[in-house]
């Protein structure tokens, strides 16, 4: 990157991270990219319902459209240090970095204003990849505009700041948010036998949790309690209703469908036997995040080329991505870039995104735009 546009994209991640946006409530992000690119390039740009995706047409396209994602949502954890350009908003704040991936994204857009690419470019910017939800809302782009192949990526602590991290085939695990609900009756605490109190069940379920992780498994499988709540907590009142939260994390979507449904078929037999009526919600879908080994290679190929030190990840990340309903339409890959191997972690208040590996992010996409 030249220095100016590197300076123009610092700026811009400082003011996205000056307003952030929980998932789904992007507007004011979604804006200020827009103006951003309207003010800086002449890239079309074309909003959908909550989101938008800006394109370079190449002249004459030598193979089909690759496209490249940028999530912008923040999260609901206060700031916790003192930046310039810290959080203007009281409980929310990027300790992602997806303020930094979106910036990242427009130094692609400054890059392509002045080069001229083989094939043309979609530039995804898309909201709630927090919840799993926004990818699912974009991925049909890639069928309607015939894209070929689609990167991302993430910043990462724990690895050398500006070298590019990467895992072939599983990168990260599909997870989702299972709420289990348990309906009995209240009852005056001096008299529990007039009631149906879940608390029982409820202890149940979760030492069930433990003897499902025990069982042999393909890969790995996790299940991780969150919250647990029964009843009021007034002394004088026997709890009528409870509530387990789990997170489900697999490498496979289908040991987690299994591990899921073991868990509500244990819920039925001990709400059946202790005469309670068991609801589930899922939430915060996820499914599993697989890059193509051709696409990868790509990745790779671009970052010796342009001398981006590189290495290969032994074990995946855990946290998941949303990245993987992309890549279940069309061959693509996610990689990383080291924040700083003493960095402080994602989802931490401690944590700001470093703008020092932004040029790595950019130089990288690039290459891979105008390959």
């Amino acid at each position: 990157m030249n220095k100016e546009n590197l300076e123009k994209i610092i700026a811009l991640r400082h003011e996205l991270h000056r307003h952030p946006e929980l998932s789904g409530r992007e507007k004011g992000t979604m804006e200020r990219l827009r103006v951003f690119l309207r003010e800086n390039t002449s890239l079309t740009i074309v909003d959908r319902d909550g989101w938008f995706y800006a394109v370079k047409e190449a002249p004459s396209p030598a193979a089909a459209p690759i496209a490249f994602r940028a999530d912008v949502d923040a999260l609901p954890i206060d700031e916790g240090i003192d930046l310039p350009y810290g959080s203007a908003c009281g409980g929310v704040s990027h300790k992602c970095g997806h303020d930094g991936h979106s910036a990242a994204l427009c130094g692609l857009a400054l890059e392509l204003e002045r080069r001229t690419p083989l094939r043309t470019v979609y530039l995804i910017f898309q909201p709630a990849e927090e919840i799993g939800a926004g990818a699912q809302r974009c991925a049909g782009l890639i069928r309607e505009k015939g894209i070929g192949e689609i990167y991302g990526f993430h910043n990462l602590g724990g690895y050398p700041e500006g070298t590019v991290v990467y895992r072939r085939g599983l990168t990260q695990p599909a997870s989702e948010g299972l709420t289990i609900v348990l309906h009995g009756r209240q009852s005056h605490a001096s008299a529990p036998e007039k009631g149906v109190n879940p608390a029982e069940a409820i202890a149940r379920l979760v030492l069930y949790v433990r003897e499902l992780l025990t069982m042999p498994h393909r890969g790995m499988v996790l299940c991780t309690v969150t919250g647990i709540r029964v009843g009021t907590g007034n002394f004088g009142i026997s709890a009528g209703d409870g509530e387990l939260r789990l997170t489900l994390r697999a490498e496979e979507e289908s040991e987690m469908t299994a591990l899921e449904n073991s868990l509500l078929q244990y819920t039925a037999r001990l709400a059946e036997a202790s005469g309670l009526t068991p609801e589930h919600h899922i939430s915060d879908y996820f499914p599993e995040t697989r890059n193509h080994d051709i696409c990868l290679h790509r990745v790779i190929r671009t970052a010796e080329k342009l001398r981006i030190p590189h290495r290969a990840m032994e074990e995946l990340w855990r946290a998941s991505e949303d990245f993987g309903y992309y890549t279940k339409i069309c061959p693509g890959a996610i990689f990383y870039v080291g924040s700083g191997e003493n960095y402080p972690p994602l989802h931490t208040r401690e944590y700001d995104f470093n703008d020092r590996i932004l040029p790595t992010a950019v130089d990288l996409f690039a290459g891979l735009a105008m390959e």
